[in-house]
């Protein structure tokens, strides 16, 4: 339908790692580790949907549809912050109680003392450098990232059209 209607690109991103985010943390975990059951929710998600984008694009004949790793971008720094210069992936700069997981960021909330340090923002949404960190997995990331494809090659393709 959407080819129909004249789409051309359409970017699809997969699910996060929703058991790894201060939320679910806060809920579901005991000792830092990520939520298993949502983890693997995801794991069997995205493999799915990866599969239908190229089903779709296959049926269409033209790489219209690209798939974000949204997993993939996400894990890299989860799973080992300080590589990204980051102090912790599993507490969020700002809201309350563990793992700063819990409500929203009010201004009753703690706040951390320097954002830049922290992946999540909040008890689900990356911090502003984390979000600068999956940017750039969409614009030059591999196929591991972006498939068939990331945004710098179709902006290249496409402006040559």
């Amino acid at each position: 339908m959407l080819f129909e209607l004249g789409a051309r690109r359409v970017l699809v991103t997969a699910t996060g790692p929703i058991g790894c985010v201060p939320a679910e943390l806060a809920l579901r975990s005991r000792n830092g580790e990520c939520a298993i059951e949502l983890q693997r929710a995801a794991s069997l998600f995205n493999p799915q949907l990866f599969e239908m984008i190229d089903g779709l694009n296959n049926e269409i004949g033209s790489s219209i549809f690209i798939a974000a790793n949204a997993f993939d971008m996400h894990m890299d720094f989860v799973s080992n912050p300080q590589a990204y210069g980051f102090v912790t992936s599993k507490v969020a700069c700002c809201g309350q109680g563990p793992y700063n997981g819990l409500g929203l960021c009010t201004t009753l909330s703690n706040l951390c003392p320097n954002r830049n340090l922290f992946a999540f923002w909040d008890g689900f949404h990356p911090s502003e450098k984390a979000n600068r960190i999956i940017v750039q997995r969409l614009l030059t990331g591999s196929t591991q990232y972006m498939n068939p494809m990331n945004l710098s090659t179709i902006l290249a393709m496409d402006s040559r059209v």
